[in-house]
């Protein structure tokens, strides 16, 4: 079976979420090693288990510069220097603009936009010297529409990490780093089952051309695609997964 990704080393933050847990999966069937990064260390037990030394598994609050410092000099440690960087690690507010008090805005900023910066310093220097890397960002449809469920918080912070990831990528990729990202839209993960009532489901899927929520393998394959070394042509993407919701 061909590893297109033999021998690399990934970072993927939140991995111990729905998502995450996807991403890890994927990367390792291509032969990444992978730095598991998640603020909730149980949360990876189960991948750590399944996936034994092809992954290392770091709790990190990813808002914290020297927390991520920390963690990434662990990760070197055990796996190597980091190929690819998936920053998908964030947290989801639902409340608008009069709703959201000043703590709530630090703290999602700081776990959605921060983090990816955070990780982004870390991980580029090496990637500058070995002129080869690939950066995915997560960042979200209501990053185009302003939140259409989502509060104010959650859609700066994704767009916000739309020009994080423009700036990477246009500074970049004379060095052979490419730096993507992905905004899907309602992935079935407890963001979606939870922390939506059933009548806003239902007024979503109405809406979505393709009638249904995106499952989280097609959000890792999305990862797996822009992490690929066929990939290198493309940078400062953000690449719509969405079931046609939003078409541009």
């Amino acid at each position: 079976m061909i590893k297109p990704l033999e021998g690399k080393v990934a970072v993927v933050t939140g991995a111990g979420g729905t998502m995450g847990r996807a991403v890890v999966q994927m990367l390792v069937e291509d032969g990444c090693a992978v730095g598991m990064i998640d603020i909730a260390a149980a949360s990876m037990t189960a991948l750590e288990r399944e996936h034994g030394g092809a992954v290392c598994a770091v709790a990190c609050d990813i808002a914290d510069p020297g927390a991520v410092a920390a963690a990434h000099a662990r990760v070197v440690d055990v796996l190597g220097a980091v190929d690819i960087l998936v920053n998908n690690a964030g947290i989801l507010s639902n409340n608008k603009l009069e709703a959201t008090t000043v703590e709530e805005w630090r703290r999602v900023l700081g776990a959605n936009l921060d983090g990816a910066f955070h990780w982004s310093q870390a991980v580029v220097p090496a990637m500058k010297a070995r002129r080869w890397g690939r950066i995915v960002n997560t960042s979200s449809l209501a990053a185009k529409t302003g939140g259409l469920t989502a509060g104010t918080a959650y859609a700066v912070s994704k767009g916000a990490l739309g020009a994080l990831t423009f700036s990477l990528a246009r500074e970049l990729a004379a060095h052979g780093v490419t730096a993507n990202a992905i905004a899907p839209a309602y992935v079935r993960t407890p963001m979606v089952t939870e922390q939506l009532s059933e009548e806003q489901r239902q007024a979503l899927l109405r809406q979505i051309p393709v009638g249904r929520f995106c499952e989280p393998e097609e959000f890792a394959h999305a990862v797996r695609f822009l992490a690929s070394p066929l990939s290198g042509f493309i940078t400062g993407e953000i690449l719509d997964l969405n079931g046609g919701l939003l078409m541009d």
